[in-house]
């Protein structure tokens, strides 16, 4: 009886050690993992200082912590591995909270957080978005930091890899947009 304790006992000792081992690995993974797919947000200043040294287009995500379609973009959209890709490669990315308090100043002009009712917005939102705010929105500069485009709501993974792909690879320059869309190949997985 001794002898068949002790077998179930190293039994036990390795089953937990190959269980903690085959944990830790996934652990390691996983982590691994979500460190490949982060997109490597600056703040708008930081992105313009780069811009400058080396021009390369914007990417602007204007959002608000309130804001739950945001929160799903950030974790869905931009937390996908192939897009995170693209706005790392492509764009400088930007996360602008359209209700900061912090003070911007950019070509010349001073942009402050205006109170109204219990919340209030940023000028430099306003300014993005031509006075029609609404989360998220996602703005595009161009490599001379001109406006190339403005998208107002949610954007799914399938069609931001198509929208950063057009503007990326200045897809719009040759092609409209519809003949882009009906021909386009996805990397997503």
């Amino acid at each position: 009886m001794p002898l068949y304790n002790s077998r179930n006992q190293q039994k036990n000792k390795r089953y937990k050690h190959t269980r903690t081992l085959l944990l830790w690995s996934l652990v390691l993974a996983s982590t691994s993992w979500c460190q490949a797919q982060t997109i490597e947000w600056l703040s708008f200043e930081e992105a313009i200082a780069l811009h400058k040294k080396a021009p390369k287009k914007i990417l602007i995500d204007v959002y608000t912590d309130w804001c739950g379609y945001c929160k799903k973009m950030e974790r869905v959209t931009y937390g996908n591995a192939t897009i995170a890709a693209l706005v790392n490669t492509y764009f400088y990315p930007v996360k602008f909270n359209a209700e900061q308090k912090e003070i911007l100043n950019y070509n010349g002009k001073t942009y402050r957080f205006v109170q109204k009712g219990r919340r209030g917005f940023h000028e430099f939102a306003v300014e993005l978005l031509n006075g029609k705010m609404s989360y998220p929105s996602t703005v595009f500069l161009g490599n001379d930091a001109s406006l190339l485009d403005k998208i107002p709501g949610y954007l799914n993974p399938q069609l931001m890899e198509k929208i950063l792909v057009y503007l990326a690879e200045e897809k719009f320059i040759t092609q409209d947009w519809d003949s882009f869309d009906k021909n386009f190949k996805s990397k997503l997985d």
